[in-house]
C-alpha cells in the first residue's frame, strides 16, 4: 500500500514559512524538489560528470559480439585487469593487454582508438579489441565488421597473449577506498523500547510492529528517552557505520522491469532491494518521525537511462548512511528489516507495521524538557534565515566540484558536439534558491559566458578554451610515441646511430613515465568522486533535509489545544446550568458532559505533550545532528582532500623526477 504514489496536495507553492516549494507533502517520496526532473543537477537526463564506475552504453557492442559464444581467454584477459570487478577498465590496462600480444604499438594504437573514446572501456569493448588482435596477428585487417561476421558464425578467434608476463600496473598511488574502514558495532539486544533493532524478531504475528500491545507498562514508563541526551560519543565521526548500494541492473518483464540495488552494511549479509522498497522505508520512517532530520530519498523517472539510475544509485547510498548513522533512526525496527532481512517483501506481509507517531510511545523528562534554551525561538528563526544562501552555496560547490572532476577525468578527449551542448547546460543553469544570489553570478553561468570565456581559473585550475578535433588522453600518447618509436627504428642513415638510439631510448622513457602518469591521474579522478564529491553532496543534502524539517513542522505541530479550551470552557458552564436547573433526565446530561470534559482534557494534556516533545525533538535534531554534521564531516573532508591531494602530488613529482633522470644523458649530437 505504500508502495504507491499517494494523491494529496503538494507543498509547490508559496508558503508562509520562507521556505518557498517543500519537499514534501501527503506523500513525501513523491513531493516536488530540488531533485525534480525539471532541474539539470543532478537528475536530469543531460550528461553530468561521470561518476565513479562509468556507466557505458553497448548498444554498438552488443550487436558485435551479439550471442556469440566468447573464447575463455577473453574472460581471462579481462579479469587480470579488471580485479575490483567494476565491470570495465581503462585505457592504460586495455593497453597492456594488448601489448602481451607482440604486435606493433602503431597497431596497437589503432586498435584502441578504435574500440573506444573515452578514458575507459566497457567489458564488451575489451572482447573486441581481443577479436582485432587476433585478427592482427592472422594477417588480416583490423576490422570491426570482420568481427562482426565471425560473431554471426559463432567464431570468434582467439588471440595469442602471454598474460603471465602482463605488465603490471607502474601507479604507485594508492587509491584510498571510498568507504571508510569501522569498528563493528555490537548489535543491541532485546529492549522494552518499541524501536529498538531486534525488537521486530520477538514480536508474536498479529501484534502491530512497533505498537506497545502486549507490553509492560511499568518497563515502558521507565524506558528513559534518548532526545535530549548528551550528544553524540567521543570521535563519533571515526565510527561510522558503512553503506554501499550498488547498481544490479533491471529485472521483470517488459510490461513490469524494475531496477533493484544490492545493499551491503555491517550488519549482516548482503541485501537486494527494489527502488519501492526504499520508498515504503521512507513512507515508515517520515510517518514514525515526522520531527527527526533525515534527507529525501531521490525520484523516480519513466525511462531513465543509465546515467540518471547511477546519479539515483549514489544519491541513495547517501541518504541510507545518513539514516543508519543517525543517532535514533538507527535503530529503527523497520530499518533493521529493511537491512537484513533476504525477502522484504515477506517480511511486509508477516510483520505488521506500526505508524503511529514517535511522540505517541515516547517520554519526556524535566530534564530533557529543562535542557532547551530560553532562545530556542531565536536559534530556530538563525538557522531558518541561513538555509537558503547555505543550500544555493552548497548547490554550487557541488556543480563546481563536479565540473572540474569531469575536466580531469577527461582532460584529453573531446566531448562530442551533442554532448558539450547539453553538458554546459547541466552545470550553469541552476536552481534559484535563494533571490538575492542571481545565477550570474557563478563564473561560466551562461549570462556571464556571454561576456567572458571560460579563460579564467576556479579553484586555481586554468581552464583552457575549447579546441577542435579529437585529442588523444595520456594512455593514447603512450601508444603514439611506442609507434614513433617503432617507425624510426633502425636509423634512416643505415648505421649503428649513437644520436637516432639515443633519442629512441629517451622517447620510451617519456612514454613509460606518461603511462605511470595516466595511471595516477585516473585513479586520483575516481577517488575524488568518492573522497570529495560524495561528501560535498552530503553537506547540501543536508541543508536541504533541514528546510523539509522546518517545511514539516510548520505543517504537522499544529494542534487543537486552544479550541479544545474553549469548547471545554463551554461545556463546563452548560454543566453548571443542566445541575443548577435539574430538569427531567438532568443526572444523564452531566454524565455526557462530564464524558465530554474529560475526553477533551485528556486531548489536551496529550497535545500538550506533544508539543514539549516536538521542541525537544527538534533541539535535539539540530543541537546534535545537524550541529555536528555540517563542522565535524566538513572538517574531516577537507582534510582527507587534502591529505590526497598532497600524496598524489608527491608522486607526480617523482614520476617527473625520473624522466629527469631518465632523459638526463640524451644526445644533442
Amino acid at each position: 500500500m505504500f508502495n504507491s504514489p499517494r494523491s494529496g496536495q503538494r507543498y509547490v507553492g508559496a508558503t508562509t514559512n520562507g521556505f518557498g516549494g517543500s519537499f514534501v507533502d501527503e506523500n513525501p517520496l513523491a513531493a516536488s524538489s530540488v531533485y525534480d526532473d525539471g532541474l539539470q543537477d543532478p537528475w536530469s537526463a543531460a550528461p553530468s560528470p561521470s561518476p565513479t564506475p562509468v556507466p557505458q552504453n553497448n548498444t554498438v557492442f552488443n550487436a558485435v559480439i551479439a550471442d556469440a559464444t566468447v573464447p575463455a581467454v577473453y574472460h581471462r584477459a579481462f579479469a587480470a585487469v579488471d580485479t575490483a570487478g567494476l565491470g570495465e577498465v581503462s585505457v592504460n590496462a586495455l593497453s597492456r593487454v594488448l601489448a602481451t600480444s607482440t604486435l606493433p604499438a602503431a597497431t596497437v594504437d589503432k586498435i584502441v582508438n578504435l574500440v573506444s573514446s573515452k578514458p575507459r572501456v566497457s567489458k564488451l569493448e575489451f572482447f573486441v579489441a581481443l577479436a582485432l588482435v587476433a585478427q592482427a596477428q592472422n594477417g588480416q585487417d583490423v576490422s570491426i565488421e570482420q568481427v562482426a561476421a565471425l560473431s554471426s558464425q559463432n567464431t570468434l578467434p582467439e588471440p595469442i597473449l602471454d598474460l603471465d608476463k602482463l605488465q603490471a600496473t607502474t601507479s604507485t598511488f594508492v587509491a584510498p577506498t571510498p568507504y571508510r574502514q569501522n569498528t563493528i558495532r555490537p548489535t543491541p539486544g532485546y529492549s522494552d523500547d518499541p524501536w529498538s533493532v531486534n525488537r521486530y524478531a520477538s514480536l508474536p504475528p498479529s501484534q502491530p510492529f512497533g505498537s506497545n500491545t502486549g507490553l509492560n507498562p511499568a518497563a515502558t514508563a521507565s524506558t528513559v528517552s534518548t532526545v535530549a541526551g548528551t550528544g553524540l560519543p567521543d570521535f563519533w565521526w571515526k565510527r561510522q557505520e558503512n553503506v554501499k548500494v550498488t547498481l544490479l541492473g533491471q529485472q521483470g518483464f517488459i510490461l513490469n522491469r524494475y531496477v533493484v540495488y544490492e545493499i551491503s552494511t555491517e550488519r549482516g549479509d548482503t541485501v537486494v532491494r527494489r527502488y519501492s522498497e526504499f520508498t515504503f522505508l521512507w513512507d515508515c520512517l517520515m510517518r514514525r518521525y515526522p520531527f527527526r532530520l533525515f534527507p529525501a530519498l531521490p525520484p523516480k523517472r519513466i525511462g531513465a537511462d543509465e546515467q540518471f539510475l547511477e546519479q539515483r544509485r549514489r544519491g541513495l547510498a547517501r541518504a541510507l548512511a545518513f539514516v543508519v548513522n543517525h543517532p535514533i533512526l538507527k535503530d529503527d525496527g523497520v530499518l533493521a528489516a529493511f537491512l537484513t532481512e533476504q525477502s522484504f517483501e515477506a517480511w511486509r506481509k508477516a510483520s505488521p507495521v506500526s505508524l503511529e507517531e514517535e511522540s505517541v510511545s515516547k517520554r519526556v523528562d524535566k530534564v530533557e524538557e529543562m535542557s532547551i534554551p530560553s532562545d530556542f525561538d531565536q536559534k530556530i528563526a538563525a538557522i531558518r534565515g541561513k538555509l537558503n544562501p547555505l543550500i544555493d552555496h552548497w548547490q554550487r560547490v557541488c556543480i563546481l566540484a563536479e565540473r572540474i572532476i569531469k575536466r580531469q577525468e577527461a582532460a584529453a578527449v573531446r566531448l562530442p558536439p551533442a554532448l558539450r551542448k547539453s553538458f554546459l547546460p547541466t552545470h550553469f543553469n541552476l536552481p534559484i534558491l535563494s533571490p538575492t544570489l542571481p545565477v550570474a553570478s557563478l563564473p561560466g553561468s551562461p549570462t556571464s559566458m556571454m561576456s567572458n570565456s571560460l579563460s579564467g581559473s576556479i579553484l586555481g585550475l586554468s581552464i583552457p578554451p575549447p579546441t577542435s578535433g579529437n585529442q588523444g588522453d595520456m594512455a593514447r600518447l603512450t601508444n603514439t610515441l611506442r609507434a614513433v618509436i617503432e617507425v624510426g627504428e633502425p636509423c634512416w642513415r643505415g648505421d649503428d646511430c649513437e644520436l637516432s638510439n639515443g633519442v629512441r631510448v629517451g622517447l620510451g622513457s617519456v612514454a613509460q613515465q606518461v603511462q605511470i602518469q595516466s595511471e595516477l591521474s585516473e585513479n586520483r579522478t575516481r577517488t575524488l568522486v568518492d573522497s570529495t564529491l560524495e561528501p560535498l553532496k552530503s553537506q547540501r543534502d543536508l541543508y536541504l533535509a533541514t528546510r523539509d524539517l522546518f517545511i514539516r513542522h510548520d505543517r504537522l505541530a499544529i494542534d487543537q489545544v486552544e479550541r479544545l479550551k474553549k469548547r471545554i470552557e463551554t461545556n463546563s458552564v452548560k454543566l453548571d446550568g443542566i445541575r443548577a436547573a435539574q430538569k427531567d433526565g438532568w443526572a444523564e446530561e452531566v454524565e455526557r458532559f462530564t464524558g465530554l470534559i474529560e475526553r477533551d482534557q485528556a486531548t489536551v494534556a496529550a497535545q500538550l505533550s506533544r508539543r514539549v516533545f516536538i521542541r525537544v525533538c527538534l533541539w535535539h535534531e539540530l543541537r546534535v545532528v545537524l550541529h555536528n554534521r555540517e563542522n565535524t564531516l566538513v572538517t574531516q573532508a577537507v582534510q582527507n582532500f587534502a591529505r590526497e591531494e598532497r600524496h598524489y602530488s608527491e608522486n607526480v613529482s617523482h614520476i617527473w623526477k625520473a624522466l629527469e633522470e631518465a632523459t638526463e644523458n640524451m644526445p644533442y649530437e
